[in-house]
């Protein structure tokens, strides 16, 4: 699935867009940082409540195409700004961990 369709489909804000042709074929959820590196893969969605510039770093060196930050947490103005220089897009719903990565799910269902 297209970046631009889930961007689109999910019941979330938009805070920074990225490459609208990128590839998502799957999702990981995590706040566990060190999780996040050994186990997420280059196209992935990262679903996660770390709202903070290390959650961006991460998600560049795993190849993670976009973060949702989840129960509506506050985005510093760093962590959006290293989202931009790293490609990345950044979402923010209100929804929990759990609604969010079942939501994810069905979208990403073939």
């Amino acid at each position: 699935m297209k970046l631009t369709e889930i961007a689109t489909t999910g019941n979330w804000e938009t805070l920074q867009n990225a490459s609208a042709d990128a590839d998502v074929n799957r999702a990981y959820t995590s706040d566990l940082l060190s999780d996040v590196m050994a186990h997420a893969h280059d196209s992935d969605i990262l679903i996660t409540i770390q709202a903070h510039n290390n959650t961006v770093a991460v998600a560049s060196l795993a190849g993670v195409q976009a973060i949702v930050i989840c129960n509506d947490r506050p985005v510093p103005g760093d962590m959006l700004a290293s989202a931009q220089k790293e490609n990345i897009a950044l979402f923010r719903t209100k929804a929990n961990q759990f609604e969010t990565s079942c939501m994810v799910g069905k979208m990403l269902e073939v």
